[in-house]
């Protein structure tokens, strides 16, 4: 089992003043290409001093270049096209943004350029810290094609779901085996598909709590997700966020974890799990007596949504209650999401962001004060 830090982040941040301006300059055909991305740039070294100066161990480069966290890789692949007036997804109380990917044809990840975003990052991560990328996950790729608006130009290139799947695997190896000749030892599978599973209000290809579907999707989430680390490296780290949503401070699905532990927690060929634990939403930590014994879990107890700080006490006493399911010693302490899924980020403040982080660690120093790093 590889070493786990016993505190950890998602992967975004809120994005600077100065990059959302650049960026909407961007937009509007103000500035170029290569002016928005010297002030990516400039911000991401930046955020990279702001991480290791709050103690951070593990970083990113906050998902800067990208304006959601999942369409931009998607956009990143060859055969796949940006739809700019279909998709996006109902949140509580708000819509997304209408934009997916759509296939335009055979899908490929031949110089996919977050391998050279993931280069400026490590470029610039000082010695002793590490540079972690973080991609959705395969399985997101999957269902985002197979949606009822992207199926029809899906089928035109892959008649069946094995095909696809063999596909999206195939792209998957291609990025990540790049990024682990760049540098990466970690690659983070950022994945939605199962919080949709866990609701049964949600409807998923069309179809409102269907378990039939619901269990036919558990297999074929799984399958495609291990098809795309199968063959990489045996000291490159696999790990995987599970979130049921992050919009905006706003979320799109509710459920326990029970339903879907098998195949997740013990099929799921993954070195640990990031998992959304900040509210009753998310249900009890039971679920986690199916984690697999070689793998940790990293409990998502600090919320993202809002700038409130949670009390230390409480927090400590759910990480107990989770014990009881696993051992204390697989386990560490995150933020439950990303502070910015997306460009617009989360309703809180870049010092609330901060203030957050350093209450992770100072809640994991206390619980495990002989195995924090740092």
């Amino acid at each position: 089992m590889s070493e786990l830090l016993r505190y950890d982040i998602v992967g975004s941040f809120l994005r600077p003043e100065a990059l959302k301006e650049a960026r909407a300059a961007f937009e509007k055909g103000e500035i170029d290409q290569a002016a928005l991305r010297e002030v990516e740039d400039r911000e991401i070294k930046t955020l990279i001093e702001k991480q290791v100066e709050n103690g951070l161990k593990s970083i990113t480069d906050g998902e800067f270049r990208r304006s959601w966290w999942h369409l931009d890789f998607f956009w990143g692949l060859n055969g796949v096209e940006t739809v700019k007036d279909e998709g996006g997804f109902e949140f509580d109380a708000v819509q997304s943004r209408i934009e997916t990917a759509r296939l335009s044809g055979p899908i490929s990840g031949d110089n996919h350029p977050f391998v050279a975003d993931f280069k400026f990052l490590l470029a610039y991560t000082p010695e002793g810290i590490e540079a972690r990328q973080t991609v959705p996950a395969p399985a997101r790729l999957f269902s985002e094609l197979t949606r009822k608006e992207n199926i029809e130009a899906t089928r035109k290139y892959y008649e069946t779901d094995d095909a696809l799947i063999d596909a999206i695997a195939d792209a998957y190896q291609t990025v990540i085996e790049d990024l682990y000749e760049a540098g990466l030892k970690t690659i983070q599978f950022d994945d939605t598909t199962w919080g949709r599973l866990v609701g049964d209000q949600t409807e998923i290809n069309g179809k409102n709590g269907d378990q039939q579907e619901k269990e036919r999707l558990k297999q074929l989430f799984k399958d495609v997700n291990n098809r795309a680390i199968e063959r990489l490296p045996k000291d490159l780290r696999v790990q995987t966020h599970i979130c049921r949503g992050n919009y905006r401070s706003t979320w799109f699905a509710s459920g326990a974890y029970d339903s879907v532990a098998t195949p997740l927690f013990d099929q799921e060929n993954v070195d640990a799990y990031l998992l959304e634990y900040d509210s009753d939403r998310s249900g009890g930590f039971e679920p986690l007596q199916y984690v697999s014994d070689d793998k940790q879990v990293v409990l998502g107890l600090i919320t993202s949504k809002d700038g409130e700080l949670e009390d230390i006490d409480e927090v400590i006493k759910r990480i107990k209650e989770a014990s009881q399911y696993i051992p204390l010693d697989r386990l560490a302490l995150s933020t439950q999401c990303g502070f910015a899924s997306t460009e617009e980020g989360n309703n809180l403040t870049e010092a609330q962001q901060w203030a957050k982080i350093r209450l992770v660690k100072s809640i994991a120093e206390e619980v495990w004060p002989e195995k924090v790093k740092g």
